[in-house]
């Protein structure tokens, strides 16, 4: 299997017969055998469903089969493991759900099988999808395929570290703050979160329900194009769904970008930026500019804001919704002499540092006296910053910033600073206060070591085609091939 090959080409090789969905997938097992123990991505796999499910493939593709609306058909993808799969375990990388099975797949896991995804394992994250680097995981920490003393991101870092290390050509991640992206940069993949209520979140575990959405990450922008077509689309299971209507996102891609504005916002350009990181931007916009795209510079005023708005909202809607798990319905659970103690035992050993951190955080800023002064105002800056945005997109089509400020840090380096740990997604959080859509796409390496470099684009909210039409532009103008890190 060449890894340099997309979802669609690889189809082609299937359908003729140069290749077998079988073949594909045992690549991507024979990887997962050599470099697994050593990098913790995957943190369940279940290896005979997955080759029963290329068996059937191979069959259907023998048969003559009508697959053409199977646009996933024989590609190998990864579910976060905060994602529903119907009899497979979902942990969230916690002690609190360590022995759960899901009992019903979640909309995407759903539209994922329907589309002829083989599903192939579970993805490592943060508990909870609280953190910035896998490290929080009940699991154990992940590691970065491009040097495994450093972290692959979070919370997404064992999806983003499985496409790398080509343990799977696509995954899923959720993304609330930057965890899709964020580690798509560190891990030198592409990372796509959508507009907020452009795919259904029925089946994800909730952690802040106004910021949280599903996204792919993959090797190849159209790849995740594909699969971004494959899980969008209104969900009457979910409230927050938009009845947005559906689009082909690859047929825009290889349009000419002549004309289109891109605009830098002076904000995310400031010092605390690695020079080596700043320097790849730099190149890439150069690229842009040659392409035809028009360099706008623009402001974000609000953005010194971010960081706290987010941090006061995120935590008080994962106190709330963390309240389910209280080991009377399902889950961990210790005894207690009264339901009161039992709440207090069961949450204490239950639940990470980390999460129960947040809980503390979220429960305080919802407490009677401090709502006003912590979650309303939170809700106000936060419409600052939207309003922000929409000033800035009556000026330009996309925004172009870099996706994290340095490239992966070692592991253990921030763990002990929470502060330092939030810093690093100062660049991702606002997309997530807005609800706009965003990528990120490899730019570079930095020398020594060379480690990937991530550049990311924000559209306008259900602008995804524009933004992956760009993404896919800069791409194919430039030589940042997905070369196998191991």
């Amino acid at each position: 299997m060449n890894k340099d090959l997309s979802f669609h080409c690889l189809q082609n090789q299937m359908r003729q017969g140069d290749l077998s969905a079988q073949s594909v997938l045992q690549g991507c097992l024979d990887r997962i055998q050599a470099h697994n123990s050593s990098l913790n991505a995957l943190i369940h796999l279940d290896a005979k469903d997955a080759m029963q499910q290329a068996v059937q493939i191979d069959q259907a593709i023998q048969r003559g089969d009508n697959l053409e609306n199977k646009p996933l058909l024989g590609i190998p993808v990864a579910i976060k493991d905060n994602i529903a799969q119907l009899d497979q375990p979902m942990t969230c990388a916690s002690k609190m759900l360590r022995q759960f099975i899901s009992p019903y797949d979640a909309t995407v896991t759903r539209a994922l099988r329907e589309a002829g995804a083989v599903l192939v394992g579970r993805a490592n994250l943060d508990e909870f999808a609280m953190g910035s680097s896998t490290e929080t995981s009940f699991h154990g920490v992940s590691r970065n395929p491009w040097d495994k003393d450093r972290i692959p991101g979070g919370s997404s870092g064992g999806s983003a570290a499985a496409v790398s290390a080509a343990f799977c050509l696509g995954a899923l991640g959720s993304d609330t703050g930057g965890s899709i992206r964020q580690p798509a940069s560190y891990c030198g993949c592409v990372g796509l979160k959508p507009s907020y209520g452009r795919v259904s979140r029925f089946g994800l575990t909730a952690f802040a329900s106004s910021l949280d959405q599903i996204g792919p990450l993959t090797l190849k922008v159209e790849d995740a194009a594909r699969m971004l077509g494959v899980i969008a689309g209104h969900d009457p299971k979910d409230s927050t769904s938009v009845k947005a209507p559906s689009e082909d996102y690859v047929s825009g891609l290889g349009q000419d970008i002549k004309g289109m504005k891109i605009g830098l916002p002076s904000e995310y350009f400031v010092e605390g930026l690695d020079p080596e990181v700043r320097r790849a931007i730099d190149v890439a916009i150069k690229t842009l500019e040659n392409l035809g795209a028009l360099i706008c510079p623009i402001s974000l005023p609000h953005t010194e804001f971010a960081i706290a708005t987010y941090y006061v909202i995120c935590t008080a809607e994962a106190s709330a919704n963390l309240a389910r798990f209280d080991g009377i319905r399902y889950g961990h659970r210790e005894e207690g002499k009264d339901p009161l103690e039992l709440y207090n035992r069961t949450r204490g050993s239950g639940f990470g540092e980390e999460v129960k951190r947040r809980i503390l955080l979220g429960t305080y800023v919802l407490s009677s006296g401090y709502y006003d002064a912590y979650y309303l105002r939170a809700q106000k800056v936060r419409t600052l910053i939207r309003q922000d945005f929409e000033r800035a997109f009556e000026k330009v089509d996309l925004m172009l910033t870099p996706t994290v400020p340095s490239t992966a840090f070692e592991l253990g380096e921030k763990a002990s600073d929470p502060l330092q740990m939030y810093l690093t997604d100062i660049f991702t959080i606002s997309a997530n206060l807005v609800g706009n859509c965003g990528i990120s796409i490899p730019c570079g390496f930095s020398e020594n070591p060379r480690l990937p470099i991530g550049l990311q684009l924000m559209g306008r909210p259900f602008e995804e085609q524009k933004l992956l039409q760009v993404a896919y532009a800069y791409e194919q103008a430039t030589q940042w091939k997905m070369e196998p890190p191991l």
